[in-house]
């Protein structure tokens, strides 16, 4: 697993789709790991998840298609040496009511569940503790297969429902690279691999070990 770069956003109003995957676009395309096996966004079109996926990189993708939302998760992928390059392994990851990004470099683990790759099968066994909380099944799931490995480099999980957003972000070095940002206002949520380009300020680093739900 390598480190692929997402974005996660939820506003109380519908925003421009376009506007922030420009910005995801830029972060992907100077990213100092390669971001271009394909991407794929899912948003809210009234009470359903829409899925868009392309194997293209985000930064030759056309952005008009998307119009506007009040919620969206993003994901650029930087796959495990170059390897099995195709949609069907690009996130985000649809399993009704939840939609799912990974981004991460596990080495050594030590679990067996069901999925085409490593993201997929993270969420197969975060989905096994649902009792009634996503964010619990959650910090269970990560915390089982961080016990079960050998070493995290990292382990960044955004999930979102119907309604909220569960993040949780592993990582034991090069925060600067690793760590998810997240920036709350009282219009809009959001959580990022880094910073957007042209909006610097305002933006918090989630330390090491941190699970919340927004």
């Amino acid at each position: 697993m390598t480190m692929c770069r997402l974005l996660a956003i939820r506003s109380r109003e519908p925003f421009s789709m376009r506007e922030h995957l420009e910005q995801f676009q830029e972060i992907a395309r100077t990213s100092p790991q390669y971001q271009g096996h394909g991407w794929g966004c899912a948003w809210k079109e009234g009470d359903e998840w829409r899925l868009y996926r392309s194997i293209r990189p985000v930064w030759e993708d056309d952005l008009e298609r998307f119009g506007a939302t009040s919620f969206m998760l993003a994901h650029a992928r930087s796959a495990f040496r170059d390897e099995n390059i195709h949609v069907d392994y690009n996130m985000p990851f649809l399993a009704e009511p939840l939609v799912f990004l990974f981004n991460g470099e596990l080495h050594g683990v030590r679990i067996q569940a069901e999925g085409i790759n490593g993201a997929a099968k993270i969420f197969s066994v975060i989905r096994r503790f649902e009792n009634g909380s996503w964010q619990n099944a959650l910090q269970k799931g990560s915390d089982l297969i961080a016990e079960r490995s050998r070493y995290v480099k990292a382990m960044n999980i955004v999930m979102a429902d119907e309604r909220r957003l569960y993040i949780r972000s592993i990582y034991s070095e090069q925060e600067d690279y690793f760590a998810l940002r997240v920036k709350r206002t009282a219009a809009m949520d959001r959580v990022c691999s880094q910073e957007y380009p042209d909006e610097a300020r305002g933006w918090k680093i989630l330390p090491s070990g941190a699970c919340l739900e927004v």
